[in-house]
This record gives C-alpha cells, sequence and structure tokens, in this order.
C-alpha cells in the first residue's frame, strides 16, 4: 500500500473568540494556530467575509492559509466553507487542529477523516464539508464524568496540563514541514514518537 500523501493548503485552529475564552481548553486550536503564525512571522487579519482570522504564508511551493474563526465553535464550518470554497481547497486539502478530550494532555495526534466525537467544532465542520479532512488532534485530558465535560473545556488548564499542551505544540510545529511537504505518514511518525 502507497504512503498516505497530503497536499494540506489551509490550517483551521479551533476555538471560541473573544478574552473570556482565550485561556480556556476549548481554545487549544487557536493556541496551535499563533504557534504557527509566530513561527512564521505572520500576522492574522480579521477578514469579515470568511467570519475570521486569516493569515497566509509560503512553504514547499504552495500557499498554505491559516484560519481561526470568529464565529463560536458550533459554527465553525461556516467559516472554513467560506475560505475554502473561496480559494478553491478541497476537504483533503485542510488540517483542523482541536482540542481532544480523549488524550491525554500532551499527546497530539494526526489522523485523517473520522467522525465528530461529540465535538461541536467538527460536528459543523462535518455538516458544511463532509468528514475527509485532516485532523490535529490536540490531547487535553477528560474530567472524568460526561457531565463535567462542558464545565471543563471552558476551564483554564492546570499549570502542569497546560506546560504538557505547550511542549506538544512545540513538537506538532516541529513537525509542520513534513507535513506541508506532504509526507503525512513520517509526520504523523515523527509527531506520535516521544
Amino acid at each position: 500500500m502507497a504512503a498516505q500523501k497530503a497536499d494540506i493548503r489551509l490550517i483551521v485552529g479551533l476555538g471560541n473568540p473573544g478574552a473570556n475564552y482565550h485561556s480556556t481548553r476549548h481554545n487549544a486550536g487557536f493556541w496551535l494556530i499563533d504557534e504557527i503564525a509566530r513561527d512564521h512571522s505572520i500576522a492574522l487579519r480579521n477578514e469579515t467575509r470568511f467570519h475570521g482570522e486569516v493569515g497566509k504564508f509560503h512553504t514547499a511551493g504552495k500557499d498554505i492559509y491559516l484560519l481561526k474563526p470568529s464565529t463560536f465553535m458550533n459554527k465553525s464550518g461556516q467559516s472554513v466553507a467560506a475560505l475554502s470554497k473561496y480559494f478553491k481547497i478541497s476537504p483533503d486539502q485542510i488540517l483542523v487542529m482541536h482540542d481532544e478530550l480523549d488524550l491525554e494532555a500532551g499527546d497530539n495526534r494526526l489522523k485523517k477523516s473520522g467522525g465528530h466525537g461529540g465535538h461541536n467544532g467538527l460536528r459543523d465542520i462535518i455538516n458544511h464539508l463532509g468528514k475527509e479532512f485532516f485532523r490535529l488532534r490536540i490531547g487535553i485530558g477528560h474530567p472524568g464524568d460526561r457531565n463535567q465535560v462542558v464545565n471543563y473545556v471552558l476551564k483554564a488548564p492546570s499549570r502542569i496540563d497546560l506546560q504538557r499542551i505547550e511542549d506538544a505544540s512545540l513538537q506538532s510545529v516541529n513537525i509542520m514541514p513534513t507535513l506541508l511537504s506532504g509526507e503525512f505518514e513520517k509526520a504523523m511518525q515523527q509527531l506520535h514518537t516521544k
């Protein structure tokens, strides 16, 4: 079986807009987009037609767009669909980075397609674009009781968990050149090997 290739042209970080949500676990995707933007020395600008903050850099012979939807989490698909349709970016050229309850803090994982697993941001993107996009799942841990999930994701992580998330984010930024050059499985191996 041939190695799976990736032709990523849009990287989306999920979160909720506004200062009230900035430090919450649910904004882990925003934090990682900010890291990638810093790594490429670019600023994100608010683009109302795309319902979000957008940046662009050039690497591996192509333009890569960064997007932080300014809709709330459960309307993320509106923003992703608007930008991807405008620039003719297909779902299998999109990487969505989001918080993941089923992974421990500090454990980030790449995958291609799949369901939403109860994540409202993914659910809305799937409703707009289908399932065939790449995901970078940012582990935030689980509160242990499903009735506490909403409260948990809308609170800041502990200092130890934040450090683990930041360390994993750095590792995720480090594998981006490999991923953006099309080597999905190599990037996955680099990220998943501690």
